[in-house]
């Protein structure tokens, strides 16, 4: 008997998506259907399907060959894992060749399932679901850059515009450019012409999608020494990033830092997916550009959830897992969250409606590090949260919970060792993260980090404007220096005289 390990959630089904595209063609096995959806297994091939369609009308036929012989591997992959179901769906080169649909035909044989191929509205579609499951509120233009087309759509939070596509996709322009990347600027210009959805996104986000704008964000990354290996949510400033774009659009990219981590074949579209970029930003002129990881594969998975899982915050939902799975109790992280929600008005801090989500997701996640030694609880949970698979929230916030966890364990006098990383969060998140970490120091001291104590911890107003955390009489074992040492430090950070008592 194979005993089931308890580092993965039990009310889990796994669930695959093979996603056959122009250029890559790639395996995700989630771990099960969820609003925040965790992988399991994650394997891709670049196969270059539409390669040389421009010119032949039919997919490539050493990528057929190559592609039919690894759909044995990704269905073998996909029952191993215990996989429940198997979806398959299939993008612009399927669709538009002439051999389309042999090739469709003789995948569906050895993956023993039918193949979706998607319109471009579809295609679309599910691009806008993806990025509507990976942000919160999104609110702006969504283009999916493939090998073969570009898929334009507005989204505006849940609301989904009509679709478009564009013959744009990586291979496809590098084809009828004829290698001149000059000459793909010109082909970008006049299709992206036709895009009157570009004219609504004026001052609006762009959200980037697809392996080719996610490849140009890592090395524009490596170029600025950013210090959050995170692609999800990495935002380009337009005025800054126009130099870069321009240099890698010319092809100009030997020299620029980094270019050794990009693969050879994915390199050789960056020219081509940087000068579509530059002519979307010329013609949408949006505030920034944004990268999303999330694309039609999980838009589609987007789409299989029911109406309650649209509805769950995948921020605080990815959250509350991470407790369930490694924290002494997600009971007392949820009391947490209650609690210092009290404390922070309390203290008089307003909060916006984007912080106190923030602050209830750090706290959910404030005792992941707990079996690491202690000298290095601070560090290890930081790095596992500032690199977490975590979606519905930005680089700013996805720091702030990684500091919040780091000042609760090595203390809230100083950040020197994650200063370059703390930059990232601002001063406001920076100064919120170490007030939170100090209520954190305060009250694991009090509860043992097990549930039950906390909702009886009181905040009571004093003379001269002080202000005292009453530990009821039936708890009273509770106080000792400890506590006091941790009161006085909060008092500290808070600005605040504090103190701490035993109720009558």
């Amino acid at each position: 008997m194979i005993a089931q390990s308890q580092g993965r959630l039990q009310d889990r089904s796994p669930v695959s998506i093979i996603d056959i595209g122009s250029n890559s063609i790639r395996l995700v096995i989630y771990e099960g259907v969820a609003r925040s959806p965790t992988v399991l297994f994650n394997e891709k091939m670049l196969a270059g399907l539409g390669r040389g369609i421009v010119s032949t009308g039919r997919l490539d036929p050493e990528a057929v060959t190559r592609s039919i012989e690894e759909f044995r591997r990704f269905r073998a992959l996909s029952e191993q894992a215990g996989a429940a179901e198997l979806h398959v769906i299939a993008t612009a080169a399927a669709r538009e060749a002439v051999n389309g649909p042999d090739f469709i035909h003789r995948a569906e044989e050895i993956l023993g399932t039918p193949i979706r191929v998607l319109s471009g509205r579809e295609e679309a579609y599910y691009s806008a679901l993806g990025i509507i499951s990976g942000f919160h509120q999104a609110q702006g233009i969504g283009g999916d850059l493939g090998g073969g087309s570009l898929e334009l759509v507005d989204v505006n939070g849940e609301e989904i515009g009509e679709g478009i596509t564009l013959p744009l996709g990586g291979l496809r322009l590098q084809d009828m450019a004829k290698n001149s990347t000059a000459a793909a600027a010109r082909i970008a210009r006049d299709e992206l012409a036709k895009a009157t959805v570009l004219k609504g996104g004026a001052g609006r986000a762009f959200y980037a999608v697809g392996g080719t704008w996610r490849n140009l964000a890592r090395l524009h990354m490596n170029a600025t020494d950013y210090p959050l290996a995170v692609m999800h949510n990495y935002e380009l400033g337009i005025e800054s990033a126009l130099p870069f774009l321009r240099q890698v659009a010319r092809g100009e990219m030997d020299r620029i830092k980094g270019i050794e981590t990009i693969s050879k074949a994915r390199r050789a579209l960056l020219p081509y997916g940087a000068a579509v970029l530059l002519e979307i930003i010329a013609a949408m002129k949006p505030s920034k550009v944004v990268v999303s990881a999330l694309g039609v594969r999980e838009g589609f998975l987007h789409s299989l959830l029911s109406d309650a899982q649209r509805a769950e915050d995948p921020l605080i939902s990815a959250s509350e897992e991470l407790a369930l799975l490694r924290a002494r109790s997600v009971t007392h992280a949820h009391e947490l969250a209650r609690w210092t929600g009290e404390a922070f008005e309390a203290l008089g801090l307003d909060e916006t409606e984007e912080e106190g989500r923030i602050r209830r997701a750090a706290c959910l996640l404030a005792d992941i590090g707990w079996r690491a030694h202690p000298e290095y609880r601070g560090m290890q949970s930081l790095n596992i949260i500032a690199h977490a698979s975590f979606i519905g929230v930005d680089h700013p916030g996805r720091v702030f919970l990684a500091l919040t966890n780091y000042f609760r364990h090595q203390g809230v006098s100083s950040d020197a060792p994650v200063a370059e990383m703390a930059r990232l969060a601002g001063p406001r998140y920076l100064e919120r993260a170490r007030l939170l970490g100090a209520l954190m120091r305060v009250v694991y001291l009090l509860s043992a980090s097990m549930p039950g104590v906390m909702p009886s911890l009181k905040w009571e107003k004093r003379a001269g404007g002080a202000l005292a955390l009453v530990i009821p009489a039936s708890h009273a074992g509770l106080a000792g220096e400890r506590p006091i040492g941790r009161i006085n430090q909060l008092a500290k950070v808070a600005g605040r005289k504090l103190e701490l008592v035993v109720g009558d």
